[in-house]
């Protein structure tokens, strides 16, 4: 198990923390070579990338405006280029811009929409050229329940991440033969950087939803990432993994 992507090579969205650093360690840790995205915290991604040496695979950090439409054909291009192939892609990074849809402004649904479904949709496109012309490849995109079951507060937010996972039935129809599969996964309360920003009495309230009794792991939800990623998983395709504790019961 711990080389059984040894010679691969991933590209993690949003990994200088949370969910996208835990999976780049996951692979890191089966072997995968691994290149990793920030937006704006070129310490933190450095930071990763030396984890990924000391655990013996190649690490590569790639600033990345995600908002920008050329941004994603420039990281699958720089990715090849270093690291010589693309075998895997995990669209992690993501933002909120949290506000009841009566006093969402069209930035706040524009730029959600924007970083959460487009660019993962041109990170897919662009990093399923080379995946289609080695007929093999593996795409995790990470939704959200947000995505399954909404929330109030987060209409911009509840639509990219449901878009996420329609984006990901099709193409897994589309690739399915190429050897290629595309699934996600949807966290629930999990314990980063945007969930410690919640008030103590909204954290209560959520917690009290979910019956583990507790909030999740980047670690928990890295661990069904790599296992999609993973030869093991080559039978699951166009799949939605759910990893909230029992929050929604699905």
């Amino acid at each position: 198990m711990a080389d059984e992507l040894r010679g691969r090579v991933a590209l993690v969205t949003g990994a200088s923390r949370g969910i996208g650093r835990a999976t780049a360690l996951a692979l890191a840790r089966l072997g995968c070579d691994c290149a990793i995205t920030y937006a704006s915290n070129a310490a933190a991604a450095a930071s990763v990338t030396d984890e990924l040496v000391a655990l013996g695979v190649r690490g590569l950090a790639l600033a990345a405006n995600l908002a920008d439409p050329a941004a994603a054909g420039a990281l699958v291009g720089q990715t090849i280029e270093a690291l010589g192939r693309i075998d895997i892609l995990v669209n992690n990074a993501g933002l909120t811009r949290d506000g009841l849809a009566v006093r969402m402004s069209d930035a706040d649904w524009d730029e959600v929409i924007t970083v959460d479904l487009s660019a993962a949709f041109r990170l897919c496109r662009a990093a399923l050229r080379p995946m289609l012309r080695q007929r093999s490849g593996r795409i995790v995109n990470v939704s959200s329940v947000a995505g399954v079951a909404g929330n109030p507060g987060q209409a911009n937010y509840s639509a990219a991440k449901a878009g996420l996972l329609g984006m990901t039935r099709s193409l897994a129809k589309e690739v399915g033969g190429r050897g290629i599969t595309v699934n996600a996964v949807a966290p629930g309360f999990i314990d980063t950087d945007m969930t410690a920003g919640l008030g103590g009495a909204v954290a209560e309230r959520a917690l009290a939803a979910v019956p583990a009794g507790r909030m999740g792991t980047p670690e928990e939800v890295a661990a069904a990432i790599a296992f999609l990623a993973s030869p093991a998983a080559g039978y699951v395709n166009g799949h939605v993994l759910v990893v909230d504790g029992g929050l929604t019961g699905l």
